[in-house]
């Protein structure tokens, strides 16, 4: 009897759901939207990057977000993020082009976050800090940006980041 229905393709996505917790697309990329560990599993390494303030220099390993589709899931449905914990959208915007004003909302993100836009030369524009969980209101940079830094809410003001303040990470800024 039990052979009879796990012969069911639906049957058996099922059990596969319950035991390996992978979604029912079977994307292999499943673990990565869900983890930094499972971004490095899925063979997106993370990204050694600085903000240098008056107070200090802070370092994260940014998640990247390179691709159209990364930066359009950017963090959402993220519970697991920690104070080292960061996603870098560059280049901004995916498709390239050049520096262009940026705007984000927070749609199916429950973790506030800190939103720092950063200029073509790595200094912070603007930071608009705890910004508010499944708000679709528009967070705008204010001007063009090369790049969008995103941190765990209330991190900016905890570490003394400012706009001014210089943001890099191999091959940014350009020398």
């Amino acid at each position: 009897m039990v052979l009879r229905i796990f012969r069911s393709p639906m049957l058996v996505c099922a059990a596969l759901l319950v035991t390996t917790g992978c979604d029912a697309g079977g994307s292999a990329n499943a673990l990565s939207a869900q983890s930094p560990a499972g971004a490095a599993a899925a063979g997106q390494a993370s990204v050694p990057l600085t903000i240098a303030t008056a107070g200090g220099t802070h370092r994260f390993d940014a998640e990247p977000a390179g691709t159209r589709a990364e930066q359009d899931r950017g963090l959402m449905y993220r519970t697991d993020l920690g104070p080292k914990s960061a996603m870098l959208f560059y280049p901004y915007p995916a498709e390239g082009g050049g520096p262009r004003e940026a705007s984000f909302w927070m749609k199916n993100t429950p973790t506030p976050l800190d939103i720092i836009f950063i200029r073509a030369d790595g200094t912070i524009a603007t930071i608009a800090e705890n910004t508010v969980p499944f708000s679709e209101a528009p967070v705008a940079s204010g001007e063009p940006v090369g790049a969008v830094l995103e941190l765990v809410g209330g991190r900016a003001a905890e570490l003394g980041v400012s706009p001014g303040d210089k943001v890099s990470w191999p091959g940014f800024p350009a020398r």
